[in-house]
């Protein structure tokens, strides 16, 4: 049997709270965050709530820099990256254990008004002068495509905006 081995995970939802940028002492920047997906399904109670889970992730050096500039809480992320496992011991000798996604690629979800995050004022050197705020060439893709941020160094497609549904094969 060949060695198979793959571990990609694309996840959507909304941040649970603000992501703070921090530097490892070698000035790699970093930020960790947690991001709140509901779950597909149900037990079949039609008064049950909706059940999230909560998943932490880590993003490194630009895509960080991307999310703590672009994102607050409750905006809505896709995220690309891989599960990575960590296990450390404790103050208390304890073997502690962590599973988390390192982060490789975020994309923005809302269009232009629907980000909680929009409501806050920014400064107009970043291309806004207006309350809400759209990175520079967003509004460019067409209504709600929004370019993604990879460290892979590929060019973000143009898109051609569609405006009659009508003549779509699908």
């Amino acid at each position: 049997m060949a060695n198979f081995n793959f571990n990609k995970v694309i996840l959507g939802g909304r941040l649970t709270a603000d992501p703070e940028l921090k530097t490892t002492p070698s000035g790699v920047s970093v930020t960790s965050f947690t991001v709140a997906v509901n779950r597909r399904f149900s037990r079949g109670n039609a008064d049950e709530q909706p059940q999230a889970d909560f998943i932490n992730c880590t993003a490194w050096r630009q895509t960080a820099e991307f999310i703590t500039r672009y994102f607050r809480k409750a905006s809505s992320i896709c995220v690309v990256g891989s599960i990575q496992t960590r296990s450390w011991t404790d103050n208390q000798g304890n073997k502690r254990f962590a599973t988390e996604v390192v982060v490789d690629e975020a994309m923005f979800v809302d269009s232009k008004g629907e980000n909680p995050a929009s409501n806050q004022a920014f400064p107009s050197s970043y291309g806004q002068q207006s309350q809400s705020y759209m990175p520079e060439g967003y509004s460019s893709y067409g209504s709600g495509a929004a370019p993604a941020f990879s460290n892979a160094g590929s060019s973000t497609p143009k898109f051609e905006e569609i405006t009659d549904d009508d003549d779509l094969p699908f």
